[in-house]
């Protein structure tokens, strides 16, 4: 058994000493290619995780969460983008943050932008980044599936929380809703893409998209899918699975959820606003449809009669 005190050496607390926000005056040199290694040098058997976190009442969670994905072997790196620019230096600096394998780094954003969870960042050493909130968690097995169908399908987003745009001819206008057979946005809630789609994020999209973003204080992960829908020409990938979201205002006991932008008032009309806007702004629309998703193993779904009950055929346990 490896002790938590073997691994100090693996977890480093880092505070960027550069600024990484698109705001900045550093912002034209993020888009400089030399920073950043080139596509044959990063590793293909790994993914890194970037998870954003703020409300300082999660630290406990994202303290289980990150503990949780380090013992993966497929996870390279974890890197907390912390985006709370009020919280102490002192509380992320002694926040215990325990590694069983990868290395958990806090990086502390500058400024509060949405933008900056997409900022390309030249210690990511992999092709793909799992992008992720601090209230999701899934089992090692499903992150492993999820990398795989991503390694076979590396130029889409892949992801367990989909929604959909629908245009309102009488309104002229988008909405932002969940279709039952067909969608068109995986949300940042857990998804994984490629990490060159940082770098396009953060230096191609249309004049205008990420100042709505920061105007409004939301979209920006419908931003993301209009980026590698308009690349790939390619709707996004659903993986089926069961990840467990602690955010969700669902839960019957939840303190978690107060501050998340989907609890507020309105929040499906403004993303279907921030869908018009981005329409206007990429002037088309990118977003395509996908239909299904992938499952990791396959039963048999034919049901029989045992002892006046209906149960899978191939299950020959005695009711």
């Amino acid at each position: 058994m490896v002790t938590s005190a073997c691994w100090a050496a693996f977890l480093l607390v880092l505070y960027c000493s550069i600024t990484y926000s698109s705001s900045s005056p550093y912002a034209s040199s993020l888009c400089n290619r030399e920073l950043y290694a080139p596509h044959w040098k990063l590793r293909s058997d790994q993914v890194t995780i970037l998870m954003s976190g703020f409300a300082e009442r999660r630290l406990p969670l994202v303290r289980q969460i990150a503990r949780s994905y380090s013992v993966s072997p497929i996870v390279h790196s974890i890197y907390i983008l912390w985006g709370n620019t009020s919280t102490p230096w002192a509380l992320l600096n002694h926040t215990d943050l325990v590694s069983l394998g990868a290395p958990v780094y806090v990086v502390r954003q500058e400024t509060t932008s949405l933008n900056d969870r997409f900022l390309p960042r030249p210690y990511i050493q992999t092709r793909a980044v799992l992008i992720c909130d601090d209230d999701i968690t899934i089992d090692v097995d499903e992150l492993k599936f999820s990398f795989q169908m991503w390694k076979e399908n590396d130029r889409r987003i892949v992801g367990f929380f989909p929604c959909s745009h629908e245009y309102q001819l009488q309104l002229k206008t988008w909405i932002y809703t969940i279709h039952p057979d067909r969608y068109s946005i995986m949300l940042t809630k857990l998804m994984i893409l490629a990490t060159e789609y940082l770098y396009q994020y953060t230096c191609a999209v249309p004049h205008g998209v990420k100042e709505y973003i920061d105007s409004n204080m939301n979209c920006e992960d419908i931003a993301m899918n209009f980026v590698v829908a308009n690349s790939t020409n390619q709707g996004p990938l659903l993986v089926n699975g069961k990840p467990r979201d602690w955010g969700d205002t669902r839960n019957s006991i939840n303190d978690l959820s107060s501050s998340a932008l989907s609890a507020k008032k309105q929040h499906r009309k403004n993303r279907g606003d921030c869908i018009t806007a981005f329409h206007q702004l990429w002037e088309g629309m990118p977003l395509r449809y996908s239909f299904g998703k992938v499952i990791n193993s396959v039963e048999e779904q034919v049901f029989c009669e045992k002892h006046g009950s209906l149960l899978p055929c191939n299950d020959q346990s005695e009711v």
